[in-house]
């Protein structure tokens, strides 16, 4: 059963908070962060990507850089721009966007959750990216970005966050990204007990967002248990940072794709060889997108097409085998447009859904060559292969709205 435990939230002043609030630090690269970091000095993108205080062409990873960001952080808490809770709380973080709410517990989860497998996993990660955030987590000794989970919807903490809503103020209530972001603390006993309680019953949670950091975090309290080995289990190391929705509150987007050539094929050699797994409909200029699962946009010169996966192409029963994104990489971008690895393959691209169609015509008119646009996977699907104990492919699901960085910071000591 899940451990989810309150803490002492290091956080930003009310005043403050809409400045500090950022989005997470892996959604744009080193440029696009110090543009959105203009004119901002409490960003906390500035310490999740300290590499923007050294001249360009710097190495991002270097030992200066995660010092750099642990100095920032301190030094914004000794100008006053965080406080610290003096007790351990639960804090919930409601997200609105385009008038869908998504309402989230705010908590540490437990290090050994997930060596154990009761916080579940669906991606594989990569050892530079975990190599970065472990950095990062072990020199700032903060888990600075919260890992988004998710959970089989519980009525007892329903009740707990809808209670404390109608009855308290929220600490925060600001737009930011163009999201609404709203904060409430839970610091009452009895509401604390409630969760608790309703977690340790939970038998597992899933990540949805953050394999990266999860792993780091893990990581970081391997590392602290060597160095403290009469550790009791207790010591902030031994959690990490999450905010923990329902499932029956999330929405997954489709995650597309974009490829940069036919792999030698005309366009009528490779419209003949997608025919022999799909069924291939065309839909002229107008734009298509999936209604349903099994069937897939595609857009090639110019044009709209509707892919619908032939009887056979897949395992039903495989609950990997039958996901879309397994689908069209099985059947169409490795055996005919040569796409092995999609992780490491430089001729794909992936496009995130909340671009919208009009990003997967506007790629293929500027360099690539064909677009695909995908069903959104399930979170039926995703705690299904979870719980087989499963990888998904690489980029099967976007979750929007992002969490913000820089809300809540758990420090590990």
């Amino acid at each position: 059963m899940a451990v989810v435990r309150p803490f002492k939230a290091v956080r930003p002043t009310p005043e403050l908070v809409s400045k500090v609030a950022a989005l997470p630090y892996d959604v744009m690269d080193t440029e696009e962060a110090i543009e959105y970091v203009k004119d901002n000095p409490y960003s906390f993108m500035r310490i999740d990507r300290a590499e923007m205080s050294f001249p360009k062409g710097s190495d991002p990873y270097a030992q200066a850089v995660y010092e750099e960001a642990s100095h920032k952080l301190h030094q914004m808490k000794k100008d006053g721009v965080y406080i610290q809770d003096e007790k351990p709380c639960y804090y919930i973080y409601k997200q609105v966007m385009n008038g869908r709410a998504q309402i989230g517990i705010v908590g540490c989860a437990s290090v050994d959750d997930y060596i154990n497998n009761v916080v579940k996993k669906h991606e594989l990660t990569l050892a530079k990216k975990e190599d970065d955030r472990c950095n990062h987590v072990d020199i700032c000794n903060a888990n600075t970005g919260p890992i988004f989970l998710t959970y089989k919807s519980n009525d007892a903490i329903n009740e707990v966050v809808n209670d404390t809503m109608a009855k308290n103020a929220p600490v925060y209530d600001f737009v930011g990204d163009n999201v609404q972001q709203t904060v409430w603390v839970i610091s009452c006993p009895h509401c604390k007990e409630v969760i608790e309680k309703a977690f340790a019953e939970t038998p597992a949670l899933y990540i949805a967002d953050g394999h990266h950091r999860c792993a780091s975090a893990v990581r970081v309290a391997r590392k602290r248990r060597c160095q403290f080995p009469d550790y009791t289990g207790e010591e902030e190391f031994n959690y990490f940072l999450c905010v923990l929705f329902p499932d029956d509150q999330l929405e997954i987007m489709d995650y597309n794709r974009v490829v940069a050539d036919l792999n030698g094929l005309d366009k009528e050699g490779f419209l003949k060889a997608v025919g022999e797994k799909f069924t291939v409909e065309e839909k002229g200029e107008g734009q298509y997108h999936p209604s349903e699962k099994h069937t897939f946009g595609m857009y090639l010169d110019g044009k709209w097409y509707k892919l619908a996966a032939k009887e056979g192409t897949f395992d039903k029963n495989d609950v990997v085998a039958q996901l879309d994104v397994s689908i069209l990489q099985d059947n169409l971008l490795h055996p005919i447009l040569g796409i092995g690895d999609p992780r490491t393959d430089k001729r794909i691209d992936f496009v995130g859904g909340i671009r919208g169609l009009g990003e997967l015509e506007r790629r293929v008119k500027e360099g690539m060559t064909v677009a695909f646009a995908m069903y959104p996977t399930s979170i039926e699907d995703l705690m299904n292969i979870a719980d087989a104990g499963k990888i998904m492919p690489p980029k099967s699901t976007w979750f929007e709205p992002k969490l913000l960085s820089g809300i809540f910071i758990h420090e590990l000591r």
